[in-house]
């Protein structure tokens, strides 16, 4: 037996994208998501593809697997029934938060609902001060009080979250081993191994929100463990994490929260694997599938990151109204605008789309499985930009007078528009709303966002991604091969790694070298621990970073370290590497003023390889559209045929005009009049902006 194939799956709050690869070939293949049980769907795709490869599960060498289950868990309230433990006094650490308002004049401000209500906040004398001495012992009696009633809660999971226990977690520890005699079936987070920073709203809350996704994860993933051996697969699973690497299936099922964003984190990888193939230095990664929509910014061929990521924003585009996870992450702006997001007429007869989405059940009234509210996807079933026989290969047959009645009934009528510019409405909207959502992201990086170009991909960005590039003043338009499963692919090319933060106080002008290096020393041996198992004998690259600012300051700059051990002299060069970044972010720095730094990292990860850049296409004779389609065009009123040709028979250095619509199994790109399109040497769709 030859264990030569490579599987990645990635769960979708609406598809289930499933991606083989042997050598160069790949094959694919997309199901609506069973959401009761995930596992059902991922196992049918897996078997459906094996067969159209001709092999078996004992052939597979890698599986890799990244999921929306722990974020959809977070925003519907699906997790388990968690408590929190705190030091005493602080019981209301979640609900005072840092005592900021997202949006300071809104006098009825919505702040996000803890996942942990009050009444399940309990609290035990101890305390530790801010260098880890212990200044009030822990009460061990009051911890076995506070597991009876856990017990008469029918709590499933808690969290222990003491002040400073990220410099010394000896009592959270003690508080764990109390609990496990005392309930031995109680799962049990603590921030000290989940989130050791400072700052103590951040390191609750993520906490939190780890105990509470982490007995369905935990669940799940033992069920998907055991049902791939009962397959007689014997390679290695890995899950891909928030920050756009691989771990093993044991670290996942201890810390699910690194699992948030893990999906869209496999889109940025394979949006930069596509820039650096096309050259591409600045670009901006558009993944739309079928309940939300992701921007996330790429800069040499690397997406940008960040350590904070909040879930379940109360404002779409207002940092700090959702719940912050400090974990690391690929940063992106992710806003319910998928192909199944419904469209309704508010208040004042506005057509918004989002943020609920009709997911895989019942899914959008085109579905024919009970839905009766329109949703994106039908407003492009009705515009014709999607063929209702030839979706998602054929396998799903859509209905199109369903999609109809349903922006009919709640959207025409309302406005007393026809049914064809109702749609239109929706598809305006949608499109709008991503390119709001670009434009925000990337003046909150610092960025002009015209100034980059589009990487569309995932079910419906394809359909979008012309005329949000309209809207931002995009140039150049990408949609790369199996641009509808992207994040699945993009998982194929994550490294495996892991990336531990520790805070530890230092002033740099009293800069402890011996201290220091004891603190990364250690990092680097637990996080080359949690990395070995998946490594598997490649080889490891480790980065280590400091969080630096200037004293008083309230946020830090991340400045990488050698990774050898620290001396003395190496204060000199850190100031200046923080002066020099710090100008390149502020224009200038502020000449002798004392430094800080608040946080270590540690990253240990195997290596990535980026693609060569290509070489030019060379020309072939223009392609001969299969069909034409009817689409109606809102902005002049008419439907027109529009050429439509298979993306599998367009071979490079094809040339054609917008409007034309190119159709594949898992998607359709849209290209609209205002761009030319040609098929570069790695089989993208390149739309070029025409002049004027």
């Amino acid at each position: 037996m030859v264990k030569d194939l490579r599987i990645a799956v990635d769960i979708g709050g609406t598809f289930t994208d499933v991606v083989l690869e042997n050598g160069g070939r790949r094959l694919t293949r997309k199901l609506l998501t069973t959401p009761q049980r995930p596992e059902e769907a991922v196992l049918d795709g897996v078997r459906l593809i094996l067969a159209d490869a001709g092999r078996h599960f004992g052939d597979v060498e890698v599986f890799v697997h990244g999921t929306t289950l722990a974020t959809n868990a977070v925003i519907e309230r699906r997790g388990a029934r968690t408590a929190l433990i705190a030091t005493e006094g602080f019981r209301d650490v979640l609900d005072i938060a840092n005592e900021s308002r997202y949006d300071q004049y809104d006098l009825t401000i919505e702040k996000p609902r803890p996942l942990v209500p009050r009444a399940l906040r309990f609290t035990v004398p101890e305390r530790m001060d801010v260098h880890g001495k212990v200044r009030l012992a822990l009460d061990e009696a009051a911890v076995r009080a506070v597991a009876t009633e856990l017990a008469a809660q029918g709590i499933e999971s808690v969290a222990v979250a003491f002040m400073h226990a990220y410099v010394n977690p000896a009592h959270e520890r003690r508080t764990r081993e109390i609990l496990a005699t005392e309930q031995p079936t109680l799962r049990v987070t603590l921030s000290s191994e989940v989130c050791p920073e400072v700052r103590e709203y951040e390191r609750t809350s993520t906490a939190v929100a780890n105990a509470y996704v982490q007995p369905l994860m935990d669940s799940y993933l033992a069920r998907m463990q055991a049902a791939l051996a009962a397959e007689k697969f014997t390679g290695t699973i890995y899950l891909v994490t928030s920050g756009g690497g691989l771990t093993t299936i044991e670290t996942a099922r201890r810390f699910p929260v690194r699992l948030i964003e893990s999906g869209p984190a496999g889109g940025a990888i394979f949006a930069a694997q596509v820039a650096a193939r096309a050259g591409e230095k600045r670009a901006l990664s558009y993944d739309m599938g079928g309940t939300t929509a992701k921007i996330c910014l790429i800069d040499d061929f690397t997406p940008h990151t960040a350590r904070l990521f909040e879930v379940d924003r109360a404002a779409r585009f207002l940092k700090g109204s959702g719940l912050p996870v400090r974990i690391p992450v690929i940063e992106m702006v992710e806003i319910g605008a998928g192909g199944g997001s419904i469209a309704r007429l508010d208040a004042l007869k506005r057509v918004t789309v989002g943020p609920e989405s009709a997911g895989a059940e019942p899914g959008p009234a085109c579905y024919g499985r009970g839905g009766r509210h329109p949703a994106v996807t039908d407003a492009n079933v009705v515009l014709g930009t999607i063929d209702p026989k030839d979706f998602a290969g054929g396998t799903i047959a859509l209905n199109l007078d369903a999609a109809k009645g349903a922006l009919e009934r709640d959207v025409a009528e309302g406005l007393g528009l026809s049914t064809d510019m109702a749609a239109y409405a929706v598809y305006e909207m949608v499109s709008e709303n991503m390119a709001s959502a670009a434009r925000v992201h990337a003046v909150e990086r610092g960025a002009v966002v015209n100034q980059y170009n589009l990487i569309a991909f995932g079910g419906g960005a394809p359909l979008h991604a012309a005329r949000v590039a309209e809207k931002i003043g995009v140039q150049r338009v990408i949609v790369p091969p199996n641009a509808g499963v992207g994040s699945a692919v993009g998982f194929l090319a994550a490294p495996v790694s892991f990336e531990l933060v520790r805070s530890r106080y230092m002033r740099l002008d009293a800069f402890d070298a011996a201290s220091a290096s004891q603190l990364l020393g250690e990092m680097s041996a637990e996080a080359t621990a949690l990395v070995a198992p998946g490594a598997r004998g490649m080889k490891t690259f480790e980065r280590r970073v400091a969080f630096m600012r200037y004293i008083g300051q309230g946020h830090e700059i991340m400045v990488v370290l050698p990774s050898r051990p620290l001396v003395a002299g190496d204060a000199e060069a850190l100031r200046t590497a923080y002066e020099r970044d710090y100008a390149a972010l502020f224009e200038r720095h502020i000449p002798n003023a004392a430094i800080e730094i608040l946080s270590w990292s540690v990253q240990v990860s195997t290596e990535t390889n980026l693609p060569a850049t290509q070489a030019a296409a060379p020309t072939v004779p223009a392609p001969v559209p299969t069909r034409h389609r009817p689409v109606f065009d809102g902005r002049s009123g008419r439907t027109t045929d529009v050429p439509v040709y298979r993306r599998e028979q367009l071979p490079p250095g094809s040339a054609f005009e917008g409007p034309a619509i190119v159709a594949e199994d898992e998607t359709s790109t849209y290209i609209s009049a205002s761009f030319t399109a040609h098929i570069d040497a790695s089989g993208c769709i390149v739309m070029d902006r025409r002049a004027g």
